[in-house]
């Protein structure tokens, strides 16, 4: 009776050892995924590419829905018509007469998404990287929550509305500025504009530029980057203005992920991280 009355407890203890140390051990392992290091370049590059491969596979994979993106657009256009900022064909119009200002425009929206949004992944990368994993996310689950917006709600840009009265205008100017004009057309869906990417792409460069530069003429072109891209799309005739909307909201859910994984906005990490990888802002 008595050595069964020792063993029984140490016999307990022994068994819920294990489960502690595993608990300790799955805290660890969470806390290190969670803390801001310094990005690889090799890693960074093969990341980016595989995402941007991965999100144009799905985005292009998701069925053209052609009758119903139609009814979204016009469903879309009636409903900006009520709230009184139906504008967009009266825009492109105006800016279609002026040859050399829509031209630019329509390399401007094939070039610049890209060219810019890179730019600050690598500014970030050199010259913040305890902040860059944190705006990476932020970005990566901004895109990821599109590719929802694509598959649920098709929606056909207003130059390809039925009887809409918009002007192509890469068709139009014979220029290079949409995957769905010309032979580009077969090679990307056509019918996913909402929610625009370009708005949540140029405001998430927008905010990191003003939040983190040091120069003041920079941070004004940071602020007038997504303003310039929402004239662009809309003279484009590529998205309506409720587009743009989609894409600010696309935008607040992907920081807000970055803000619940790493416990705060990228912007408020420490600059460079803690040499034992500590994570600054958090006790």
């Amino acid at each position: 009776m008595s050595d069964s009355t020792v063993t029984e407890p140490e016999g307990r203890a022994q068994q819920t050892l294990p489960r502690t140390v595993t608990g300790e051990g799955d805290q660890r392992v969470l806390h290190r995924l969670r803390t801001p290091r310094r990005p690889r370049l090799w890693f960074e590059i093969l990341l980016i590419a595989v995402s941007y491969w991965t999100y144009s596979l799905i985005r292009n994979a998701v069925p053209e829905q052609k009758a119903q993106a139609l009814r979204n657009a016009d469903w879309i256009w009636t409903a900006e018509h009520h709230l009184g900022i139906a504008v967009e064909e009266s825009v492109n119009r105006a800016v279609n007469s002026v040859t050399w200002l829509i031209v630019g425009m329509n390399y401007y929206y094939a070039t610049l998404h890209f060219v810019v949004t890179l730019g600050v992944l690598v500014w970030l990368y050199r010259s913040h990287p305890g902040r860059y994993a944190a705006a990476r996310l932020a970005l990566f689950a901004t895109t990821g929550v599109a590719l929802v917006g694509y598959y649920l709600f098709p929606l056909a840009p207003p130059r390809l509305m039925n009887g809409g009265g918009f002007v192509d205008t890469v068709t139009v100017h014979h220029t290079w500025g949409s995957m769905a004009s010309g032979d580009l057309k077969h090679m990307s869906n056509q019918y996913a504009a909402m929610p625009s990417m370009h708005i949540g792409w140029s405001l998430w460069c927008s905010l990191t530029i003003f939040a983190l530069a040091s120069v003041p003429w920079v941070r004004l072109l940071g602020l007038l980057y997504p303003t310039a891209t929402l004239l662009v799309i809309v003279a484009t005739a590529n998205h309506f203005w409720l587009d743009a909307v989609g894409g600010a909201l696309c935008l607040a859910i992907g920081f807000t992920v970055a803000r619940l994984w790493y416990g705060a906005l990228p912007y408020a990490l420490p600059r460079t991280p803690h040499p034992q990888g500590s994570l600054g802002a958090r006790p």
